[in-house]
């Protein structure tokens, strides 16, 4: 989806009016933004979520998309990035996600034995949820995909690191 169908979905639930007021602008270059940026035929204007995007690409700065996320009371993560299928690694994979939840409930009930949580605490549960999240997230699309390779490389680059 382009970012001026996305506007232009969003506007017939928030009115355009309403958010030329919120913002500051004029009502045409509300509307304006929901209209495709064709070069040179003045119709269309650059608007925010393509900003963004371009603030993206030039930055290389996810922690742009991370504070938009938590503002939308959300978190970021990075798709993964898969190549082939090798399903023999699922078994594996699905120990590293029980690991991860195990490795983050210890975190917890070690923070919460003294029923206080601490600031240093809350982060560290955090720092492991972001990791269990970023785990699974990474089993969910190997399966979505029936492409497991990036699992198999992990699993080989783990038992590496051992031998």
């Amino acid at each position: 989806m382009q970012s001026h169908e996305l506007l232009r979905e969003v506007f017939q639930k928030c009115s355009p009016k309403l958010v030329a007021a919120e913002l500051g602008l004029s009502l045409s270059m509300i509307y304006k933004w929901a209209e495709p940026g064709e070069p040179g035929a003045g119709s269309g204007s650059t608007n925010p979520l393509d900003r963004i995007d371009a603030l993206l690409r030039c930055t290389q700065d996810l922690r742009i998309v991370q504070w938009l996320c938590q503002r939308a009371g959300g978190f970021f993560i990075r798709n993964p990035k898969t190549i082939n299928p090798h399903p023999s690694y699922l078994i594996p994979a699905t120990n590293e996600i029980v690991q991860e939840f195990a490795d983050l409930l210890a975190v917890v009930a070690t923070a919460a034995a003294d029923n206080q949580i601490t600031s240093r605490e809350a982060r560290d549960i955090r720092a492991r949820w972001e990791e269990l999240k970023s785990v699974t997230e990474t089993f969910v699309a190997c399966c979505e995909e029936g492409n497991f390779r990036l699992l198999r490389e992990k699993q080989a680059g783990a038992a590496d690191a051992q031998g």
